[in-house]
């Protein structure tokens, strides 16, 4: 039997795209980058401190304009200072809630 070390649900891909996201309930919407993707969850580097336990709206942006955004609401699960790149950004660690159909996202990211 092969020794599988990650205990995770679902595989983590590393990623590196554009995404906004917002809080819900606030009008304000921020920009973010997308580190790491998997069916259950998301991490998104920002120049904003976000509180654990907060639910955000969140577009994920691809590179290409063939695949359309993706759009879900999410669970902060964790926001700690992000130890390399520039200072005063924040890796913010998300569970996945559940996904919005374009119709629905239309509101919160014109």
């Amino acid at each position: 039997m092969q020794d599988y070390s990650e205990k995770r649900d679902f595989y983590r891909m590393a990623v590196d795209c554009a995404a906004r996201y917002r809080v819900d309930g606030t009008g304000s919407v921020q920009d973010a980058t997308v580190k790491d993707l998997s069916a259950g969850g998301v991490q998104l580097r920002t120049q904003h401190e976000v509180a654990a336990g907060v639910t955000l709206n969140v577009e994920i942006q691809p590179g290409k304009a063939i695949t359309p955004p993706l759009h879900a609401v999410a669970k902060v699960i964790r926001c700690s200072p992000a130890e390399e790149g520039p200072g005063g950004e924040y890796l913010v660690a998300c569970s996945i809630e559940r996904m919005l159909s374009v119709d629905e996202a239309g509101a919160d990211f014109p």
